[in-house]
């Protein structure tokens, strides 16, 4: 089996796994992805996850595990590093509008490159800091790049009035819940099962705090 063989057979057996379906262009994409981050990881290090195996599990179905709770034509994904989950979620999505965000001018020239080579034309990406980005979006995600209080302090200006953010973590702590800005909750957490994942992992999804709300 070849490394190309071997690695679409594990994306397709955890895409199974999470109930996914996608065209075979779309898994197609998605391989041509992990085959660019791993090229361009070998110089940039741009994630500890050196075997692209690894990341099929670790970075590819970790991003798409959180697909059914994405929703609305625009997204941002804050503290995009490499592109996750970003890149998978615009992948499968084409009609959203996916912003991708990070101040690392090493990383954002691996995202443009990605939306470049992967004809990703409804990837938008922005070399900035969070607090400077433009607009609101529908959609917001967030994979563990800082703690909750701080990504809605620096960030909750960008989420639309309906909108929801959804950040992704290992263990949900429940003083960094407690610590969250008063003018956002908590709507619900997921526990998430990542196929081949021996680890932890939890979606928390965030909303802003309507005056009804208290």
């Amino acid at each position: 089996m070849s490394e190309r063989d071997r690695l679409r057979a594990r994306l397709d057996s955890g895409l199974s796994a999470l109930g996914l379906v996608f065209e075979v262009a779309v898994v197609d994409r998605l391989l041509e992805y992990v085959t660019l981050l791993s090229r361009w990881n070998a110089t940039y290090n741009l994630t500890a996850v050196r075997d692209p195996g690894e990341m099929v599990t670790r970075h590819l179905l970790d991003s798409l595990a959180i697909v059914p709770h994405v929703r609305g034509a625009t997204l941002a994904d804050l503290g995009s590093g490499a592109g996750l989950p970003g890149i998978p979620l615009a992948i499968v999505a084409p009609e959203r509008a996916v912003t991708v965000v990070d101040s690392n001018g090493k990383k954002t020239r691996f995202l443009r490159e990605a939306a470049r080579s992967l004809k990703l034309e409804n990837v938008r990406v922005l070399e900035s800091r969070v607090e400077a980005v433009p607009g609101t979006f529908d959609c917001i995600t967030a994979r563990a790049f800082a703690t909750l209080a701080d990504m809605l302090t620096w960030g909750g200006h960008l989420l639309a009035a309906d909108g929801t953010w959804l950040a992704m973590k290992g263990k949900v702590d429940p003083e960094e819940l407690a610590g969250i800005p008063a003018a956002f909750e908590v709507r619900t957490i997921h526990a998430l099962q990542v196929p081949g994942l021996d680890a932890e992992r939890h979606l928390v999804e965030l909303r802003r705090r309507t005056a009804a709300a208290g």
